[in-house]
């Protein structure tokens, strides 16, 4: 007879139907109209809404019986009045779904508008903490199709939306597990003319993720193995597709490196997101870009914790066997797609640092990272991201 550790005990969930492959966007209208759409809203963001991929979505629609309309007044780092403006878009033409198409900030807002469509209580009510998702109306969400146009957040994969609550200038995640899109069709094409610095800083989001998720001190196994795949696909893809956006075979990898980092860090998150989320908020700096910059700091918090985790990792990756290796890689990643190594260079105002710790630490992702971080921990890693300190 064995002792079984306590810790070996968790909730596990994984994802949805993925329709992926090149083409696929194609399938849209009939995807929309087995989920029981007539009607969708399509929620997007302004520049993707005056692509020509917009209004081709909607002919798609039309093809398959279907009346579609547009929603795109969602900013980067989307705020509670994006949404607010989604529901009465959805409510006035008596739309029956959400189609959520574009980067993480389109997706998050429309997940989130899908959500409050059919509620009483306020959005923070439903806030990831807790279970404040059971004080939901089931009933009253509406069904998601996910189409992503960017490889970074994986929200298309997702059951939250991270939302900027305009009062405290603090980012927020509204969960709830119908917010998980019923279909998400992952086309490359559709990210193949993604400008280089987006691909760099989406991809450095996915590696965030992946990063985080295998760190992260909590027993989930398969979330861990999903983590190492991904970030050997960041690994083996994405200069390519920073290179060569036309390179389908990357922008492919890279789609699935996404939503897999989407799908480990189930396992948990850490403090590369409690730092990076109040100084996107606070000062609008984007996301994946703000986590590659911090990125080195917190692994050199962590390395007391992680130091055996990152040897490991490296020779899977096969780019050496130490802490180190993987260190100078991402370091190295950072160079060559132009990231600044300092949060300064981000426009943070080290005037705000107190400010900022003090948030970072209240974040709901610095509970998963592998050694503790309060106030005074996240300060002193502000204070070496302002200086560049290592």
């Amino acid at each position: 007879m064995t002792n079984e550790s306590p810790t070996l005990s968790a909730n596990w969930s994984y994802p949805t139907n993925v329709r992926f492959g090149v083409g696929r966007i194609k399938e849209l209208g009939k995807a929309c109209a087995a989920e029981g759409m007539k009607r969708p809203l399509l929620v997007t963001d302004p520049g993707l809404a005056n692509l020509p991929m917009i209004p081709e979505a909607i002919e798609n629609l039309t093809a398959a019986g279907l009346s579609g309309a547009v929603f795109s007044d969602v900013q980067g780092n989307p705020i509670s009045a994006n949404v607010t403006a989604g529901i009465e878009a959805y409510k006035s033409s008596n739309h029956d779904g959400i189609i959520a198409w574009g980067g993480g900030s389109a997706m998050d807002c429309a997940k989130v508008i899908a959500l409050m469509i059919g509620q009483e209580r306020p959005m923070w009510d439903f806030e990831d903490i807790g279970s404040n998702w059971k004080q939901a109306n089931p009933d009253g969400i509406a069904t998601i199709i996910a189409v992503p146009t960017t490889s970074g957040t994986g929200s298309e994969v997702g059951r939250a939306g991270v939302i900027t609550d305009e009062r405290t200038h603090t980012k927020k995640i509204i969960f709830h597990p119908k917010l998980m899109p019923a279909v998400v069709i992952c086309d490359p094409e559709l990210i193949a003319g993604l400008p280089a610095n987006i691909t760099a800083w989406t991809g450095m989001d996915a590696l965030a993720h992946c990063l985080e998720a295998y760190c992260s001190p909590f027993y989930h196994p398969m979330g861990e193995g999903i983590a190492v795949e991904g970030l050997r696909l960041v690994k083996e893809w994405l200069p390519t597709a920073v290179a060569d956006g036309s390179n389908l075979t990357a922008r492919a990898h890279m789609m699935s490196a996404a939503a897999m980092g989407a799908v480990a860090f189930q396992k948990g998150l850490g403090a590369i997101h409690s730092l990076s989320h109040p100084v996107g908020s606070i000062f609008n700096s984007h996301h994946g870009l703000t986590n590659a910059v911090f990125m080195p700091y917190v692994l050199k918090h962590n390395r007391s914790a992680i130091d055996d985790k990152l040897a490991r990792l490296a020779r899977w990756l096969d780019i050496g066997n130490s802490f180190d290796d993987v260190q100078n890689w991402i370091i190295d990643l950072r160079t060559e797609f132009s990231i600044p190594h300092t949060a300064a260079e981000l426009g943070v105002d080290g005037t705000r640092l107190d400010e900022l710790a003090k948030m970072a630490a209240e974040d709901p992702t610095a509970g998963g990272n592998p050694v503790f971080v309060g106030e005074a921990e996240m300060r002193k890693m502000y204070d070496d991201s302002m200086s560049g300190k290592l």
